[in-house]
């Protein structure tokens, strides 16, 4: 009788010691820069609700990035309407750039700046140093499982067609979405009981199960998944000089059969190169186009390059910073508590 669950098969110590310094360092750098704008927005939010009168620190609108639904219907609402919005405008530019970054490096966002994704890998390790290995669950469970996060994305994709161009337009310019950046930081600052117990089960089950939000649960990945499967940069095998030694297949973190494929087209596929960087024998896998192969710097530095370049352009063409003034933020935080201000459908 097959097992609910088998373990994964131990990974090689020296295998895990040549993990990918340069996307280290990429993934570090964002996700010291996600502190710095939460830091800097909560002393925004803090200073908005203790005082009446006087400027406000500086608002960071790059916090907007953790609002995806927002700047997925701000997508929506600028091919509706022609013009950005201008209640979470960099909500939207975000959304474009990691688009983007998928269209071209495959689910680079997931495993280069994505700081949830940070975080998921050394709770991987974590469970690797306590129980000496992850859980790998059988193909049965684990494929019903990965379609989660999937229809998730399905249900916000049906609720964005079901309100239609008017119905976005008019969530856009809501009272909730005008504070919705403000209602997420008190979320995790205010955390319930059951926000608290969701989020230790997260974590716990990322312990234990490699990648479990990424793999399982997170429409944000399932998203960009959908356009990485266009990317013209894949893994790619040379099949003659292959040893079948399964190293490959060992380290990846979303268990894909790369000792068997010419190369690799599945949405799963982060680009995080740890294949290609486990091949013993030079030149047998390699990551990039069918003409040109992209090291780990030059793919941490194109991806970085991208980001700068939509932040930059945003910036320049004035469809960075919101419009809501200062006394506009205080105006709606000081009524967070009424009815208009809950999410809607409630």
């Amino acid at each position: 009788m097959t097992e609910l669950f088998v373990l994964s098969q131990k990974q090689p110590k020296k295998n895990r010691k040549r993990a990918l310094s340069w996307r280290r360092v990429v993934q570090v750098g964002f996700a010291f820069l996600n502190i710095a704008l939460g830091v800097q927005f909560y002393l925004f939010v803090q200073a908005a609700m203790t005082t009446s009168a006087g400027d406000l620190p500086t608002r960071p609108p790059g916090i907007e990035g953790w609002l995806p639904i927002s700047g997925l219907m701000g997508a929506v609402d600028w091919i509706a309407r022609g013009a950005l919005n201008d209640v979470h405008p960099a909500a939207t530019i975000l959304l474009l750039a990691f688009t983007a970054i998928a269209l071209l490096f495959r689910k680079a966002f997931c495993s280069w700046i994505c700081p949830v994704g940070l975080i998921s890998e050394h709770l991987a390790k974590l469970g690797r140093a306590i129980f000496r290995r992850n859980v790998k669950p059988p193909r049965w469970l684990d494929y019903p499982l990965m379609s989660l996060k999937y229809l998730l994305l399905g249900f916000f994709l049906w609720a964005f067609f079901m309100m239609g161009t008017s119905g976005i337009a008019a969530f856009i310019e809501s009272p909730y979405n005008r504070v919705s950046d403000v209602k997420m930081l008190l979320f995790f600052v205010n955390l319930g009981a059951v926000g608290a117990s969701v989020i230790a089960f997260l974590a716990l089950g990322s312990i234990v199960i490699e990648g479990f939000w990424c793999r399982y649960f997170c429409p944000y990945g399932a998203y960009l998944g959908l356009f990485a499967w266009l990317s013209p940069v894949k893994v790619r095998r040379n099949r003659a000089s292959c040893i079948d030694c399964a190293k490959c297949d060992r380290v990846c973190p979303v268990r894909l059969p790369v000792m068997v494929k010419e190369k690799i087209i599945s949405v799963e596929c982060t680009g995080c190169m740890e294949c290609v960087k486990a091949c013993p024998v030079p030149n047998t896998l390699r990551f990039g186009t069918k003409r040109r192969k992209l090291s780990p710097l030059q793919m941490g530095l194109l991806v970085v390059l991208l980001f700068t370049l939509f932040y930059a352009t945003a910036r320049i063409s004035g469809a960075w910073q919101s419009s809501l003034s200062d006394s506009e933020y205080r105006f709606h935080i000081s009524r967070l508590g009424s009815p208009e201000y809950g999410h809607p459908g409630q």
